[in-house]
Parts: C-alpha cells; sequence; structure tokens
C-alpha cells in the first residue's frame, strides 16, 4: 500500500458521470418545455438541405420535412424526390 496513493481530500466524480447527468438534466429539460420541436430543428433542417444541394439540385417543392413527437421520442424525417439523371457522365 502506498503512502502517496491515499489522500484526504474527497474524491472527484468520475468525468462520464458528470456528462451523464448533465445530458440528463438538460434532457429533462426539454421535455418540460412542451414545445413540439427542439429550437434547433429548423436550422439542422436547413443545414442538410444544404448539404444536399451542394451535390444536386432539388427545387423546394420536391421536399417534404415532417417532425413528429411521440411520448419522449422525437423523430426528423426528410423525404427528397431526386431528379433523374438525363444523362450518365462518360467515366473515360
Amino acid at each position: 500500500m502506498s503512502l502517496f496513493g491515499f489522500s484526504l481530500k474527497p474524491r472527484r466524480a468520475k468525468t462520464a458521470q458528470t456528462a451523464k447527468d448533465r445530458l440528463q438534466l438538460l434532457l429533462a429539460h426539454e421535455r418540460a418545455g412542451g414545445s413540439d420541436a427542439a429550437d434547433f430543428l429548423p436550422q439542422l433542417q436547413n443545414d442538410i438541405l444544404a448539404v444536399i444541394r451542394k451535390y444536386v439540385t432539388v427545387e423546394d417543392e420536391d421536399v417534404d420535412i415532417r417532425v413528429q413527437r411521440d411520448n419522449a421520442v422525437s423523430s426528423l424525417e426528410i423525404n427528397i424526390e431526386m431528379p433523374e439523371a438525363s444523362s450518365k457522365k462518360d467515366r473515360s
């Protein structure tokens, strides 16, 4: 037994447990808010569409976005009608 391994200071909580406690507190706070959509969902929708539009031309009417909340679970569903390729590029 090492004399230096023993300390009179109280032990600190583990980092993982602290993070878990903070996350649970955050989730409880969001659930108690009663809003149908989280504050970040509109920005998340815009970011996802911006990434898709980086690679494919998509019109606004071809995008269907739905937010559903069942009990304690929220889901974001995005349906995008992708344009058909008129001609394939030659990979030569």
